[in-house]
């Protein structure tokens, strides 16, 4: 299949990140704003992948903060293009949260994020990518 032209939904990008010190908040949690300025980076990181355009943030809808991400977590971040339309790519970006020295991983927050593509003018302009298909492999 050619990927040239083409956004494939379930494309994703993934980032690991480290909960350290200058990261928490006065309950010695992770800052919610730390958390979402790694979702958004994501949200960027993807839409820009599948597009390979020039794009921002419109919007954050439905942002669930889960369960508390404690000093000393490992936080992945999962981004994946969920749907796409004339000027926006729709990312749902997921945080996943794990213990640095134990197993299992949990759910620690997720978010929708509205992309839209930008022209070299910085105004609102048509994803350039005209196809939108279905995929299950990733990136």
């Amino acid at each position: 299949m050619d990927h040239q032209n083409k956004i494939f939904r379930g494309a994703e990008t993934r980032q690991c990140k480290m909960v350290f010190p200058g990261t928490l908040n006065a309950n010695e949690t992770l800052f919610g704003g730390e958390m979402m300025k790694w979702m958004d980076e994501a949200a960027f990181i993807c839409s820009t992948r599948a597009t390979r355009q020039k794009m921002f943030t419109a919007k954050v809808e439905n942002v669930e903060f889960l369960c508390p991400v404690k000093e000393n977590s490992i936080v992945e971040i999962v981004a994946r293009v969920k749907n796409a339309g004339p000027v926006k790519l729709e990312i749902v970006v997921e945080a996943w949260m794990e213990s640095l020295y134990d197993s299992g991983r949990k759910l620690a927050c997720r978010a929708d994020f509205i992309m839209t593509a930008l022209n070299e003018k910085n105004k609102v302009t048509r994803l350039a990518v005209p196809d939108f298909v279905e995929s299950s492999v990733s990136g």
